[in-house]
Order: C-alpha cells, then structure tokens, then sequence
C-alpha cells in the first residue's frame, strides 16, 4: 500500500465515510459528489464529442477506429454522470488507444429500477446502430455502474450477442445485501458506511425483488460469456460482491481475472493522479482490453 492510500484512507474513514452516514437526501448526495469529481484529475488533449447518438464520448490521444468501451458511471443509482468521469475515463481511452462511450441513464428516486437498465440497454442499440458489432465492444462500470454493466452482460449472452469482454471495478452486484464483507469489512471499509446500504437500495427498487437479476447480476446467468475482468479492494464492504460474481461466472465457463488491492478507497482508479494503484489499475484494465481486442473471436 502507497503511503498516499494509507493517508486518504485515513482521511476518508475520519471525515467522508461519516458524512455520508448523515446525508438526509439524494440531492445533497448528487451535488456534493459532483463537487468532488471536480478533484478528479484529467489527461493531456482529453476530448469530448458527440455523435449522432445523443452519447458522451471520451478521448485522449490516438485511438483505434471501429472500437468501443461502453462505460457505466457509478454513484449508488442516485448520483453521478458521465461529467464527473471526464478524467479517469480519458486516461483509460489514453491508456487503451480506444474510445469511451459514457451514456446518462436515469437516477432514482425520479427514475427508480428498471429505468437504468432499459437506459443501458438503450445505450448498447445506439452502438449497434452506428455500426460497432458485438466484438467492436468491452463494456464496463464501476460500483453501481458495474452492477448494471453485468446486468447487461447477461442480457447479451442469454441473448446470444455478448460484447467482446467486460470488466467493473468494485461492482455492485448484489443488492440483496448477503456478503459477509458487508459486516466483516464494515470498520475497515474507508468510504461506503455499511448501514445506509439499505435505505438506497429502498430509494431505487422500491417493492421490486431484490434478487432481480437485472438489479443484482449476482443472480444472473451468464451462457456464452467472455473475458471478465473484476477490480476490488480486499477491506471493501462489496468485496464480496465482486469474489461471488467471480465464482457465478466461472460457473458459466466464463474466463474471469480477479484483481484485488489491500486496503483502498471504494473505486479507487478514478482517483488517478493522486494514488499510484490508481494508476497501476488503469494500466491494467488498459491490457485487459486491448489484449482482448487482440485475442480473435470464434463468435
């Protein structure tokens, strides 16, 4: 562990995981983590565009045509935006020499499930649409956005389309709430306090099941499913999440790369710049892609 995680770790359990115990509303949630995304440091020649999707892209550098990342912003279903995610998603679009689609999806409580999932699938027809194929795409997320990138993992395997890989950092996978690491991480956990979990799992499914695949894609099947890479922390209250998910894939025959770093903050690669894991993660989700994009497809 760098000196600089141990000291925003400590920082983070004294000062930020007791502030967000005491957050009363989404909103105030929603503005204060946008004032700190602005900390989020950018890369050289970082480039913003659009095209005829109505989809954020990111860039920096040179990239491969024809390739896509498919990106799900996190923030606990009721906060965050592809704004926010300008600069660690520009670095892994310099890192991998691809392009990064960052769609909006919809946030609860004025949009609660399934309204990001349709939105995620929505995003995936834009892509096909503008001509990228299955293999033209890696999708990803972090935390809540990586639960909704697996949940749509599944949809495209069961449906027989899978993307070219996929990968999530810290995801998000089951909001049922049944991991151990939920109750042995909880003091060593730097950001996320364990017992507000489920007031926002109320907020977003409401009376739905908590099970619901399309909410906690630990539950999901995966036939047919690519590479997967996973990055989580080993004192995280989701690690769980992520070790299970490993083992429900591997279940499908799935390839899957587990990455785990001790002791950093709840999706500690946006915060590249200021960690060195940060970047070590970056570089390595960077190689997972492109060795991906590398390897042919018998699809």
């Amino acid at each position: 562990m760098s000196w600089q995680a141990k000291l925003l770790g400590m920082h983070m359990r004294a000062v930020v995981k007791p502030w967000l115990a005491r957050i009363d509303s989404p909103g105030d949630f929603a503005a204060d983590v946008g004032r700190f995304n602005l900390l989020l440091r950018r890369p050289p020649f970082l480039r913003r565009f659009s095209r005829p999707d109505g989809l954020t892209w990111l860039s920096a550098g040179e990239t491969a045509e024809g390739l896509a990342i498919l990106y799900f912003h996190g923030g606990a279903y009721v906060a965050g935006s592809p704004d926010n995610y300008s600069g660690p998603l520009g670095q892994l679009s310099f890192l991998s020499g691809i392009e990064v689609c960052a769609p909006r999806y919809r946030l609860a409580p004025a949009a609660p499930f399934p309204a990001a999932y349709h939105d995620a699938k929505r995003a995936w027809r834009k892509l096909r649409r503008l001509g990228f194929a299955p293999e033209d795409i890696v999708i990803g997320g972090d935390s809540a956005g990586g639960g909704l990138a697996l949940a749509l993992l599944s949809k495209l395997c069961r449906r027989g389309t899978p993307p070219r890989a996929a990968f999530a950092f810290s995801p998000w996978t089951d909001l049922a709430m049944t991991g151990d690491s939920l109750r042995e991480n909880r003091d060593t956990e730097a950001m996320l306090p364990a017992e507000r979990m489920a007031d926002v799992v109320d907020l977003y499914l409401g009376t739905h099941r908590r099970t619901d695949p399309r909410a906690s894609p630990l539950y999901a099947a995966f036939p047919n499913c690519p590479p997967v890479l996973l990055q989580y922390g080993e004192t995280e209250i989701l690690r769980d999440d992520s070790r299970r998910m490993a083992d429900r894939l591997r279940g499908y025959g799935a390839p899957v790369t587990e990455e785990v770093v001790p002791d950093v903050p709840h999706v500690w690669q946006i915060l590249d710049g200021w960690l060195p894991e940060a970047r070590a993660s970056l570089e390595s989700t960077a190689r997972f892609v492109q060795d991906s994009f590398a390897t042919p497809t018998s699809r």
